[in-house]
């Protein structure tokens, strides 16, 4: 087997894992990736488990050192990033109580509404607005009042990222990356907001969360031995702090600086960007202090369901298109593109709404649902494809609108994900958007960035910047369009107006079903 000094990236998704080996200057020698179901038992409800986790963890880990030839040996450092805010709870001596909670889900609306009524200092990184039901308080005080014995039983309350770590490791820690941002830790005014957590009715969780909160990319330990079985690897391996799939994406495209936009693409869309200054405005999320890198604030926007929308049409409305696809031995995606693209900006007076799980930012809203306005019997799969898209590409720039109103102005969009496969998508991006979007030679962002953040545990690089500007590489660029911007606006306004028409009768029907 080759000998090569390597790094390894884990990054768990929403529905995979995906592993990748790099060099020092970032460069990637192979990838393995394996899936794992997601359960969806009541409407806004989204649960995993950790025995499918590990499995597939394992099974990509082992397919990879196979695939690139590469001694266990020559793997110099690792980490790891996941979803985020994925609540787990275990008793004493770690064994899971319960399915994960991902992210997604909203059953916590309620708990998230009590929580924002407090209107508590500490909710200035919601923008003094509301509560998202995908934060850690929220979810926590879900199981707390709907589950409370199993509440009572779990010592330990924790996330996806925090568990992997744990089974790396054997230690259990927090990180600065979930905790700023989903769990309102407050490192710069003495961390844990007591008083917060006590208005809440959840005073008691704090005894119950990881004792250590971690920088990005901190050593915590050495790969346990058992953890190298498993996963085919050497023991020892320095294993760095991870943290948040879109947020480790940051470091991934060498958005560690100001000025800068990360726009992370997969199942969901998540906006994000560092700043000098604490922001804190209306309809943003953030400021969160030290997140990505200490001494600068990170700013976030994000649509809870994009890419998850774009399959869902896929899967259960393209069986046409998808028999045309396999006839022509093309995937369906190039036919829905072009497809798309030969229709007029608008498709045709078909408006899409993209809150399929309800609305992150700006208006933290799960209970609003996905809509279409202006169907006719003229319209073809392609113009519900197009509209979709665009309606996507109009949720972002409302969140780049809010940056702007905040302070922030963005000077390009630097993406990774599923979108850039898309050029279509990318150039509706861009020109929606009017700013240009960067698309690196790596575009799977979290696994880099992983990786990034293991080469500067292992010390090959002194620190997180260091190691990004010497491992990520931009390889093209899409610019804006100022007349097709132009025509955007009039359907970008509507979609705006179209949540304040219509959300008050959308959170009827959705609480009411």
């Amino acid at each position: 087997m080759k000998n090569t000094e390597c790094l390894l990236g884990i990054d768990m998704g929403t529905s995979s894992v995906k592993a990748g080996l790099f060099d020092l200057q970032g460069t990637p020698i192979a990838f393995a990736d394996e899936t794992y179901p997601l359960y969806t038992p009541r409407s806004g409800w989204a649960e995993q488990t950790v025995e499918e986790w590990w499995n597939a963890i394992c099974k990509a880990t082992r397919k990879l050192v196979d695939k690139s030839g590469v001694s266990p040996s020559a793997i110099m450092g690792m980490s790891v990033d996941t979803t985020c805010c994925t609540v787990m709870i275990a008793d004493r001596d770690m064994n899971i109580l319960r399915p994960a909670i991902m992210w997604m889900d909203v059953r916590a609306s309620k708990q998230a509404k009590e929580i924002t009524a407090t209107g508590d200092p500490a909710l200035k990184i919601n923008g003094y607005g509301n509560v998202s039901a995908e934060s850690m308080p929220a979810k926590a005080l879900w199981i707390k009042q709907n589950e409370p014995e199993l509440y009572k039983k779990a010592e330990h309350v924790f996330e996806c990222v925090d568990w992997l770590m744990h089974k790396l490791t054997g230690e259990l820690t927090a990180s600065i990356d979930t905790t700023a941002p989903r769990w309102y830790y407050d490192r710069p005014n003495g961390g844990w907001p007591v008083s917060f957590y006590e208005k809440i009715g959840l005073a008691d969780v704090l005894d119950k969360f990881p004792k250590d909160v971690l920088d990005l990319g901190t050593p915590v330990a050495g790969l346990t031995k058992k953890a190298a079985e498993d996963l085919g690897l050497t023991a020892g391996i320095p294993v760095g702090e991870g943290g948040a799939d879109a947020f480790v994406g940051m470091v991934g495209l060498n958005v560690v600086q100001p000025g800068r936009i990360a726009m992370i693409t997969g199942t969901s869309h998540l906006h994000l960007g560092l700043t000098e200054k604490e922001m804190h405005s209306k309809g943003m999320w953030g400021s969160y202090p030290d997140a990505v890198i200490r001494g600068l604030q990170m700013i976030e926007g994000g649509q809870t369901s994009t890419g998850a929308i774009v399959n869902w049409f896929k899967t259960n409305f393209c069986g046409d298109i998808r028999q045309l696809a396999e006839k022509e031995g093309r995937s369906v995606y190039d036919l829905l593109n072009e497809g798309a693209q030969e229709l007029p900006i608008g498709a045709d007076g078909l408006l899409a709404l993209d809150y399929f799980q309800g609305n992150r930012t700006p208006y933290a809203d799960p209970d609003v649902r996905g809509m279409f306005y202006g169907l006719s019997l003229s319209h073809t799969p392609y113009h519900l494809y197009r509209a979709i898209i665009e309606s996507i590409c109009y949720g972002t720039e409302a969140i780049m609108q809010t940056f702007r109103d905040g302070g922030m102005e963005p000077d390009g969009i630097y993406i990774s994900g599923g979108a850039v496969k898309s050029a279509f998508w990318t150039q509706a991006h861009a020109d929606v958007c009017n700013l240009p979007i960067f698309i690196p030679k790596v575009t799977e962002a979290p696994c880099l960035g992983s990786a990034i953040l293991g080469a500067v545990a292992c010390g090959a690089y002194a620190d997180i910047q260091t190691a990004a500007k010497n491992m990520v590489t931009i390889e093209d660029r899409v610019e804006p369009d100022a007349g097709r911007h132009e025509q955007y606006m009039f359907y970008y306004e509507k979609y705006k107006e179209a949540y304040q028409v219509s959300k008050g009768w959308m959170h009827e029907v959705t609480t009411h079903s």
